[in-house]
């Protein structure tokens, strides 16, 4: 896996390095929330010195994907549904400006994308699923034309990927997120600027309403000890 804390190399962007594989981590919950995290784990799990590991914290610290925690160091922040909620918020009305100007411009997605997409829907493999389905999006903001979309996006795709695969575990969900891509990516071709804003707008909103509750459930179950 991607999030494996492996050994890394010594090299100048060390410290973008151990960023890096900390952030896939805690995306993809290897080091699930509220795990605390010390420099001299992390050190001689990354087989660095502390020195990068201590400014890859301060980084995930100014980027919310880790807090100081009680006593000494610091811990991977919790998931918050208000704070989830607020991310779909911004990524909706930037997707909305994506598919905008792809539809304009009627691009073509790469088919590839979608071959994929629907191999991964018909997988266990939740990682992968999700992978697919961050490369669609990413397809749709290259084909926009603006690249400042993808750069102001991509770090809310971080905090994204913390709880999507909760909802990728139905696999009805699973069928329904790929039948709206088809959706969405045929009315970007066709030139039809109004339907394709509107269905990823749709799009967003159903994956913010299913995320949010399927959360609120495990944060709910967390605090009464009940099974999820």
């Amino acid at each position: 896996m991607t999030s494996s804390l492996l050994h890394l190399t010594a090299a100048p962007d060390l410290v973008d390095q151990v960023y890096c594989r900390l952030l896939d981590a805690i995306s993809e919950g290897t080091l699930p929330p509220g795990e605390r995290l010390t420099q001299e784990d992390l050190a001689q799990r990354l087989a660095v010195s502390r020195q990068p590991v201590l400014q890859a914290l301060r980084l995930l610290k100014k980027d919310g994907f880790v807090e100081d925690a009680p006593g000494r160091g610091v811990r991977v922040t919790q998931l918050d549904v208000g704070w989830i909620a607020q991310v779909y918020q911004v990524r909706c009305s930037l997707d909305a400006l994506a598919v905008r100007l792809a539809a304009e411009r009627g691009a073509r997605l790469d088919a590839d994308v979608m071959r994929q997409g629907r191999l991964a829907e018909k997988s266990h493999d939740v990682q992968a699923m999700i992978q697919a389905d961050l490369a669609f999006h990413r397809a749709i903001y290259q084909a926009s034309g603006n690249p400042l979309i993808a750069q102001s996006i991509d770090l809310h795709w971080h905090h994204l990927k913390r709880v999507m695969g909760a909802v990728l575990q139905s696999s009805q969900q699973r069928q329904n997120v790929w039948d709206d891509h088809e959706a969405i990516a045929h009315a970007i071709s066709t030139n039809d600027t109004d339907l394709a804003v509107r269905l990823v707008q749709e799009h967003a909103n159903k994956a913010s309403v299913q995320l949010t509750a399927r959360l609120s459930e495990q944060i709910q179950h967390l605090k009464t000890g009940a099974p999820p």
